[in-house]
Formats: C-alpha cells, structure tokens, sequence
C-alpha cells in the first residue's frame, strides 16, 4: 500500500510540473507577441526607390511598402533615396518622417542638369 501510495504521489507531482511548463511557455509566445507589437513603427532608414506615383516605396530587398503620406517624397518620385520612416511591418506601410538622395544619384542628377545646361 505504501508503494501504491508514492506512485499517486510522484504522478500527481510530475502532471503538477508538465502543466507548469506549459503556462510558462504560453507566457513566453505572449511576450514574444507583445515585444514585436512594440517594434511595430519603429523609426529606421530604409534605403530603396520611390515609384514614379509616390505612394509606393521597393525598399533594396524588393519589398514594395505603401507610403501613408505621400506627399512627403514629393518631387522624389522615381528617385532612388533612403528614409526615415516608421516602419509598419504588419501593414506593409511606411509613415516618411525625411527624404534624402544618396550622394552619388544627386551627383549623377547634377551631372545631367549640368551637361543639359551647356
């Protein structure tokens, strides 16, 4: 009876263990879900092309982001550039806080005003 006895005991504390383990998995997923929520928007420079409409914007890995505010990149359309812009991953969006050329496309563009002026 004894032996009967411990073996409902380190059952009962082994199943008390396992669902331990499980709540605090479930705790570290929402944490994890929680801490991507907070990245979400988060100012970065992105360096790609602005399309020729200015509400789109192909960063240099190919993603395509709709510009929330287009009239931010304004005279940029179908220019290369980098931006600073909160970056929503989650709606495929960005939201421009700057604009600027690169140094060798506004060289290149110089280059071609110049050479049309003469």
């Amino acid at each position: 009876m004894k032996k009967f006895s411990i073996c409902i005991l380190a059952l009962a504390s082994l199943m008390s263990m396992t669902a331990l383990a499980q709540d605090t998995m479930k705790q570290d997923d929402t944490m994890k879900s929680d801490s991507m929520k907070k990245t979400d928007g988060k100012l970065m420079s992105v360096t790609g092309k602005i399309s020729d409409d200015g509400k789109s914007f192909t960063d240099k890995d190919g993603k395509s982001w709709t510009i929330q505010n287009p009239d931010a990149v304004k005279g940029h359309e179908g220019h290369d550039v980098t931006l600073k812009a909160h970056v929503y991953n989650d709606k495929g969006e960005v939201h421009v806080m700057s604009v600027k050329m690169p140094k060798t496309t506004a060289k290149k563009d110089e280059m071609k005003s110049d050479t049309m002026s003469h």
